[in-house]
């Protein structure tokens, strides 16, 4: 079955609730064009946010508080409650969002964020950062060569059109730094999805954050999608949109007035799901 037949398989008996979806560092929102497409099909309406200092808002300084901020009044157009999906960065400040602003999160899908915030190597990655973004080019020609090593030509040109921000980093090693990650999945109740590629070295804390999740009530589930990496959204696009489709329709609304939970393990990609 293809992932076209899958979207117009997809959906409740009630309207779907709308999906907002969170770019990774240095990114933007063009990244989400496969997803967007995908869910537009399924008929669930879905949106991407572009965060401080990065996109459209490029020329802002990064602050988790302003990224909650633009997440708030995001989810305010989409109609005051949606899925929100983040991917790496976009990932923690979607848990932040939703510790903050329990009454707009329908559910959560944490992607790519399963270390902690303040990991011994946050030192290491803020050298290195200052050495990158030091140079004359900002580290472009570095990101052009890990972006045609990494990505399929559709996932390069999407990524791409956003623009990159290149001098962000230093503000997201800071502001993410006092980002409590298990204490702030602890505070919410809507469903949580972990999903992290097999492959990505940012998977440390997975069980505890499903673990935290549930311990405040909230239905959660991990997932690990195979042959992915860190990217999990560009290296296995149609199992990730399979994971959307499945929590997409986990949260609509049933006639019967049940609360929604994570719904049936995905039949496509063959990840394992806890």
């Amino acid at each position: 079955m293809s992932i076209a037949d899958d979207a117009r398989r997809h959906g409740g008996p009630g309207a779907p609730v709308p999906v907002l979806l969170v770019h990774g560092a240095r990114t933007s929102r063009t990244m989400w064009r496969r997803q967007l497409d995908v869910l537009a099909r399924a008929g669930v309406p879905a949106a991407a946010v572009d965060l401080p200092g990065h996109g459209e808002h490029i020329e802002e300084r990064f602050t988790l508080d302003g990224a909650v901020a633009a997440l708030r009044g995001a989810v305010e157009d989409l109609g005051g409650r949606a899925l929100v999906v983040g991917l790496s960065l976009g990932g923690y400040v979607a848990i932040e969002h939703r510790a903050r602003h329990p009454e707009q999160s329908a559910g959560l899908v944490a992607a790519s964020c399963s270390t902690p915030p303040q990991s011994r190597l946050r030192d290491a990655w803020a050298v290195a950062v200052r050495l990158i973004e030091g140079r004359p080019d900002h580290g472009a020609r570095l990101n052009d060569l890990l972006v045609g090593l990494t990505l399929d030509a559709q996932a390069a040109r999407d990524i791409a059109e956003g623009g990159y921000a290149l001098e962000v980093m230093g503000d997201v090693l800071r502001e993410v730094a006092s980002v409590d990650t298990l204490g702030a999945l602890a505070r919410g109740t809507s469903p949580v999805w972990v999903v992290n590629g097999r492959w990505d070295h940012f998977r440390g804390w997975e069980r505890s954050m499903v673990r935290s999740a549930r311990s405040s009530g909230a239905p959660a589930r991990l997932v690990v999608v195979p042959h992915a990496r860190h990217l999990v959204s560009f290296d296995a696009p149609v199992p990730f949109a399979r994971v959307l489709l499945e929590a997409a329709e986990a949260v609509t609304p049933r006639s019967s007035g049940a609360a929604p939970t994570p719904g049936p393990r995905p039949r496509a990609p063959r990840s394992s799901a806890r």
